[in-house]
């Protein structure tokens, strides 16, 4: 098989919210192995590899064109807010975003063959102590959790070829200048030689955004159909614990990093208090199942993202001992 057969053969992947964080991250993963395509809506984004193109998801016509014109094989929904705090202060705006839009995707998904992808949260759960598995009933207490729990029970109701990953917390490095990821706002603050306050209440799973995207790499090669994965590190831990987990993989001071709270605004009933912890632990032994994979460790996460960020050990500079190339 010559070159061009094996051009003509790659699926084609359209990423609904490309200039976001794990729209862009996806992108420049998946595009070595597909067609990917990016949507935008006010930031126009440049991927080297990967069109992109500009679309409103709350306008079905926009949304109709796109999916008609370009016929993907698959499309992922990225778009939305994924903020619990932006969400809880302009919910009508996330319900929009995080629902409305991906129910438009979701039905010309249908209309034009298409497999729906979407990319959900732990967030969806109540924050109780346990591990969750995918059978447990979603009962968030935050807008955010609400609306992508909604979108999640449209997909599973609605679509007949669709693969729904939730996801822990996803680090790594954004594309927009203006909007840096949590991550990056960190590693500028150790860059700066500044203490960083990280919370020590929300207990959650942390993935370099690039394990997401082997894993949908292998569900699209193996023609994974309407299947809810989580996704999640095999450990848990707080956001402070794991600045200490980073700083042991990048060789930073511990010191830099103190315990803080993040606002975690919750909603009606929910706002019970549930002991001094959130908690987002999810199982994760059916992706691994299925796919035949073993997830990282949070500290495996960690040394896999200081290699593909091209760290440099460096022992005889004060504040932060990294420099990246």
């Amino acid at each position: 098989m010559n070159t061009e057969e094996i051009e003509t053969n790659r699926l084609t992947i359209v990423i609904f919210g490309i200039s976001g964080f794990v729209g862009s991250n996806l992108a420049e993963f998946l595009k070595k192995d597909f067609r990917v395509v990016g949507t935008y809506y006010k930031y126009k984004v440049q991927i080297p590899g990967v069109l992109t193109i500009p679309c409103d998801v709350l306008s079905k016509e926009e949304v109709q064109m796109a999916l008609y014109s370009l016929k993907p094989d698959i499309a992922i929904y990225c778009a939305g807010y994924s903020s619990v705090v932006d969400c809880s202060e302009t919910p009508e705006v996330a319900d929009a975003l995080n629902t409305a839009g991906l129910i438009n995707v979701t039905e010309y998904c249908q209309r034009y063959k298409a497999q729906i992808c979407y990319i959900s949260s732990s967030f969806v759960f109540g924050g109780e102590d346990k591990d969750y598995v995918e059978m447990d009933i979603p009962d968030s207490g935050t807008v955010y959790g609400k609306t992508v729990a909604s979108s999640e029970f449209y997909i599973q109701k609605t679509s007949l070829n669709y693969v729904i990953f939730r996801c822990c917390r996803l680090y790594g490095r954004g594309i927009h200048p203006y909007k840096l990821h949590w991550f990056e706002l960190m590693q500028k603050q150790l860059m700066l030689g500044k203490n960083i306050a990280l919370d020590d209440n929300i207990v959650t799973g942390f993935l370099d955004i690039y394990y997401l995207g082997l894993l949908l790499k292998l569900s699209f090669k193996t023609k994974v159909t309407n299947r809810l994965f989580q996704v999640c590190s095999r450990d848990f831990n707080t956001f402070y614990g794991f600045g200490q987990e980073y700083a042991k993989a990048f060789s930073t001071n511990e010191s830099m990093f103190s315990k803080g709270r993040f606002a975690f605004p919750r909603v009606g009933n929910s706002a019970r208090a549930l002991g001094d912890g959130l908690y987002f632990k999810m199982d994760t032994s059916n992706i691994e199942g299925y796919l035949n994979v073993k997830l990282p460790s949070i500290q495996e996460s960690l040394e896999f993202t200081f290699k593909r960020f091209l760290g440099e050990k460096k022992t005889d500079r004060g504040g932060s001992d990294i420099t990246f190339i």
